[in-house]
């Protein structure tokens, strides 16, 4: 029996033996390099996923993160000017044109009572030569483009100074919203500001271009009236040197047949 027994262990000895030595191990070259460059690309999206996310972090913190936003208020912020005529007590015309400069004034009516009216011309003009009549009208022409300029500017002073309050109002709102330190407030909220930001921007640069057309008239009208005084000075000089010698020669004989003619009574 023990013999037996023996010779059982000799044989599983054996078998054990043979099936160790019948293991192989298989290395390829293709599949090692595959899970190389799967492992490699892995990581490589895993840290750039990783900073786009704190990149995106970064961009969505505001900046009151890292600094006080009231530093960029104006304090004293220059107000509009409205002019009172309360007091001291003006003429009832300086109120009219006075309230006319702060709230606007479309027909006119102020500029009209403020200033003197011009005297009807139109009975003159028809017993006048074509040549005095044009010179009547150039000056009545530029008497009306001076009334109309100047009602446009008065109508437009007084628009832009009234709307000015309200638009200081709507600039005081946005500056209080744009100093919020909320770091609850989305992108859509900050984009919100942006567009109120550039609408107010536009209606700026409406109103200063509204002023610089006022101030081009202006220019216009005095330009005019420059040029029309040049004119009548030279066409003063240009008659005196066409007729001066004929107007000198009439004068001499008049003078002339005045003094031969002439008879102490």
């Amino acid at each position: 029996m023990r013999h037996a027994s023996l010779a059982l262990g000799l044989v599983l000895v054996m078998v054990t033996s043979s099936v160790a030595r019948a293991q192989l191990v298989v290395n390829d070259p293709a599949v090692t390099l595959r899970n190389a460059a799967t492992a490699v690309l892995q990581e490589y999206l895993f840290n750039t996923q990783r900073e786009q996310q704190l990149q995106l972090r970064r961009m969505a913190q505001r900046l009151s993160v890292l600094t006080r936003l009231d530093k960029y208020v104006l304090p004293d912020t220059p107000r509009w000017r409205t002019h009172d005529f309360e007091s001291p007590p003006l003429l009832a015309v300086t109120g009219a044109y006075t309230a006319a400069l702060n709230y606007g004034d479309a027909r006119g009516a102020s500029w009209a009572a403020a200033t003197d009216p011009v005297t009807a011309a139109s009975t003159l003009l028809s017993r006048l030569s074509p040549a005095a009549r044009r010179a009547i009208l150039a000056r009545l022409a530029t008497l009306d483009v001076a009334d109309a300029a100047g009602m446009a500017a008065t109508n437009e002073t007084g628009l832009l100074r009234y709307n000015g309050r309200r638009e200081l109002a709507a600039i005081d709102a946005l500056e209080r919203d744009a100093v919020d330190p909320s770091q609850e407030q989305s992108t859509a909220a900050v984009l919100d500001k942006l567009s109120g930001a550039v609408l107010i921007g536009g209606r700026q640069r409406q109103a200063r271009a509204q002023l610089l057309a006022g101030l081009l008239e202006q220019l216009l009208v005095d330009n005019k009236r420059s040029r029309d005084s040049e004119t009548v000075m030279l066409n003063m000089q240009i008659v005196q040197w066409r007729d001066g010698r004929a107007a000198n020669d009439a004068f001499v004989a008049g003078t002339g047949d005045a003094l031969r003619t002439w008879r102490q009574r």
